[in-house]
């Protein structure tokens, strides 16, 4: 399982998004289900949303629906950490996927992040370990 941000999300469901082949080609090395938060959930709604309505949103629902993609429920521990984290992250700053996203890798112990997001090159875990980061970041146009 695979944390999932919302970018690859769009990016894999959307075929004119830049990164489309890219996060393909990733999606194809790792094992599903992916795993999502709420608000990573809604900012890809959104945006799929923007760019082409209802059938753009459909596949993403689906995701879920097939359980290839699942939407995390946060506890209050994992609550008041994404806001702990906003704040100490706040120069960068972090938003409230992101903040979700690193709180969930943290509880569940998951390391690997599926992200287009380079802010994930700069959080780290209560530990000080970073993130691994799919697709390689460095790769990026």
């Amino acid at each position: 399982m695979i944390l999932t941000d919302a970018g690859p999300l769009v990016a894999l469901l959307d075929a004119d998004e830049d990164d489309h082949e890219r996060c393909v080609a990733a999606l194809n090395t790792v094992r599903l289900p992916m795993l999502t938060t709420w608000p990573a959930f809604t900012e890809a709604m959104y945006v799929l949303g923007r760019a082409a309505g209802w059938s753009g949103q459909e596949p993403l629902w689906r995701l879920v629906q097939r359980d290839d993609l699942i939407v995390a429920d946060q506890d209050r521990k994992s609550v008041r950490r994404s806001a702990e984290l906003m704040r100490k992250y706040s120069d960068v700053p972090m938003d409230l996927a992101d903040a979700t996203l690193v709180a969930l890798a943290e509880a569940r112990s998951l390391h690997r992040i599926f992200t287009l997001d380079s802010d994930f090159r700069v959080y780290r875990f209560r530990d000080r370990r970073h993130f691994e980061i799919l697709p390689d970041l460095s790769a990026q146009g």
